[in-house]
């Protein structure tokens, strides 16, 4: 499901990858919830407790860093369960949800009580202004 490195950026040759602790687990390498089994592996890091990703990266503004979809037990959707998302050199706070990342404090997108990521920076609260 998940895989070591997150992007297409990621594979690039010219990217610096950093090991992040998987925020889904805790850095255990287990599954946090322990649904199938007390040692059953965590899906986000396959049980290693990390992964890695390429630079520049920022804390997930759509899970605050957890790694959980709000309001579940599910992987966050923006992050993949990581807690930490990659972002572009050039990115800014998005204008739109103001770096929340959440649908619901986005002035335009016209769902005031969701839990979705907002629909202009994917939920990572950072987005490149063109």
């Amino acid at each position: 499901m998940a895989k070591s490195t997150r992007s297409s950026r990621a594979a690039d040759a010219t990217a610096r990858l950093t090991e992040v602790r998987c925020a889904f687990c805790d850095g255990k390498g287990l599954d946090p919830f322990g649904i199938m089994s007390p040692l059953a592996e965590c899906q986000v890091c396959e049980g290693h407790g990390s992964v890695k990703l390429a630079e520049p990266m920022v804390k997930c503004a759509f899970c605050h860093g957890t790694g959980v979809h709000p309001n579940s037990r599910m992987t966050c959707t923006v992050c993949s369960g990581v807690g930490t998302v990659e972002v572009p050199n050039n990115a800014s706070t998005c204008k739109h949800c103001h770096g929340t990342g959440r649908t619901a404090d986005c002035e335009d997108c016209h769902f005031p009580e969701s839990v979705f990521p907002c629909q202009h920076c994917k939920g990572t609260g950072v987005a490149v202004d063109h």
